[in-house]
């Protein structure tokens, strides 16, 4: 199996392909958006700025790969660069899914940096053999806006935001399922299963 990890130079990236390792995948770390498009799955990382992630971002051959079936990823920044619009910053993002991404409110300390509850809203093979309120750990001041059946499970901080998105071959987590222990490896290893199907 290969998995690409698109890096735009924003965010740590080792701890996920630490992660990844630890499943039995040696991911491949590129900004060649052909190599992506060989790979039989991609991944967006996260941490960092949504401007400078959607500057570096080939939009129109992510959305194409995405609508053509191959199975994406997106990690924090990665899951906001799903939507069309930050408030965060200029920027055009993938538009995968309808909504803008917001920052958290001022009554919550922001960043918002530790472990948090997340509630299974909706069934999805993504969420399978993971606990309802499961810890996950974030990283991040902005969170997704959006309501739909794409949304899978929430969290609660300041306000109930979107923690996981999921529709056909997209998957999107608001936190770091690279540093959310055992629940976070549960993520990771049904996303692998999803593509060797």
């Amino acid at each position: 199996m290969r998995v690409s990890i698109f890096s735009y130079d924003v965010g740590n990236l080792y701890s996920l392909q630490v992660a990844l390792k630890q499943e039995g995948v040696e991911p491949q770390l590129t900004n060649n958006i052909r190599k992506a498009k060989a790979a039989d799955a991609l991944l967006l990382p996260g941490v960092g700025s949504f401007r400078e992630g959607a500057r570096k971002l080939p939009r129109d051959e992510i959305r194409d790969m995405a609508r053509d079936g191959k199975p994406l990823f997106g990690i924090c920044l990665g899951l906001q660069l799903f939507f069309d619009r930050s408030d965060e910053g200029p920027g055009e993002g993938l538009g995968l899914f309808p909504g803008r991404v917001k920052r958290l409110p001022s009554t919550v300390k922001v960043p918002h940096i530790g472990w948090n509850i997340l509630k299974i809203k909706r069934s999805n093979e993504f969420v399978e053999q993971l606990a309802d309120e499961a810890w996950v750990y974030y990283v991040h001041s902005y969170y997704p806006s959006t309501q739909g059946e794409w949304v899978i499970a929430t969290t609660e901080y300041g306000l109930e935001y979107p923690a996981l998105v999921a529709e056909k071959n997209i998957l999107g987590t608001q936190f770091h399922p690279e540093k959310s222990g055992s629940a976070g490896r549960a993520i990771l290893r049904n996303f692998l299963h999803s593509i060797r199907k």
